[in-house]
């Protein structure tokens, strides 16, 4: 800092207020600060800050996936939300294992972090009596069907369920398969599946078939697994996939065997995913409000949100895609 102070021709103290971003101070010597601390490569040590606040400028985002491109699009809600605040978040990857996620976060929170942000409402007692106890911000994302520890912000999986059977049922489809991936872990996908056959069962129907996978979400597996539950359950004449990617694998292996879509046999996923834009035929699908998602949790963290700050539920609504894997009512 001393030598920043000499390069800019400032106090140590004005250097302080610019690097902290605190106090007034004109523009031109913020500028004069920054360009030096630049020159010198002078990075801030903001533990020795931490020492005295017992925080740090950061955020812990605890999400079960990187591969899944469900999670980026809600990392960039969050980091959109976060840039002007001087917070920054950080990840940590959980690979869908609870006795991950209890891990990763006794590691974020021993750093003191200024919020949480963890996706899902389902954790270990242990993880769930440390966030509990943390004393800082947590928002659990994705989901509003269960007990939150603090705020949450999501869908409810199981009314979205409800709805995809409804249309379904709708359109005069009967003979039902659900295909899932990473069951029984993936919770969210667990609930969209109950509200699924609740509607079914209100409807007088039950699932024809099922086929599940403990595995990650390709398209060769989506393809794999519609080829097994056709082979199996041949009078099957709706698809409904625990997400899009593996709906989009069933979608190109219909098409490859000439099977009518949405005619012989419907499909539908669940996500949005924009980058499967391009199939031949548009999945029908769930849009998640992934960035809204991010977005929302970010503010309660940052104190952006016109609520009362903890304790508080924001619930979205998604929107049902029909595509061109659903026949018209």
């Amino acid at each position: 800092m001393r030598d920043v102070s000499e390069a800019s021709g400032v106090s140590e103290m004005t250097v302080s207020r610019v690097l902290r971003n605190r106090g007034d101070v004109s523009v031109a010597t913020r500028e004069r600060v920054l360009e030096a601390a630049r020159s010198l490569g002078y990075v801030p040590n903001k533990i020795a800050g931490a020492l005295a606040s017992q925080r740090v400028n950061l955020v812990g985002v605890i999400i079960p996936s990187l591969s899944n491109m469900v999670f980026p699009e809600v990392l960039a809600g969050i980091s959109d939300t976060l840039e002007d605040t001087g917070l920054q978040p950080v990840v940590g990857v959980t690979n869908y294992s609870p006795e991950r996620e209890e891990t990763v976060i006794y590691e974020m929170l021993s750093w003191r972090p200024s919020g949480m942000i963890v996706a899902g409402l389902e954790h270990t007692e242990a993880a769930r009596a440390m966030l509990a106890q943390a004393g800082i911000p947590i928002v659990e994302i994705m989901d509003i069907d269960g007990d939150a520890v603090d705020s949450a912000v999501g869908i409810s999986h199981r009314r979205a369920g409800r709805q995809m059977a409804e249309a379904i049922i709708a359109a005069g489809y009967r003979r039902i398969a659900f295909l899932g991936t990473m069951m029984p872990h993936d919770h969210r996908a667990r609930k969209r599946l109950q509200g699924f056959e609740e509607a079914l069962a209100k409807a007088g129907l039950e699932l024809a078939d099922r086929e599940f996978y403990s595995g990650g979400s390709a398209l060769l597996k989506g393809r794999e697994m519609t080829e097994t539950v056709l082979k199996r359950s041949p009078d099957i004449d709706f698809l409904y996939f625990s997400n899009d990617m593996i709906g989009a694998g069933g979608l190109l292996y219909c098409l490859a065997q000439g099977i009518d879509v949405p005619g012989k046999i419907g499909l539908a996923g669940f996500n949005g995913v924009e980058l499967l834009d391009g199939l031949p035929r548009r999945l029908a699908t769930m849009d998640a409000c992934r960035l809204e998602i991010g977005r929302r949790a970010a503010e309660i963290i940052a104190g952006k949100h016109e609520g009362t700050i903890g304790g508080e539920v924001i619930e979205l609504f998604p929107i049902l895609q029909p595509g061109d894997t659903i026949r018209s009512v």
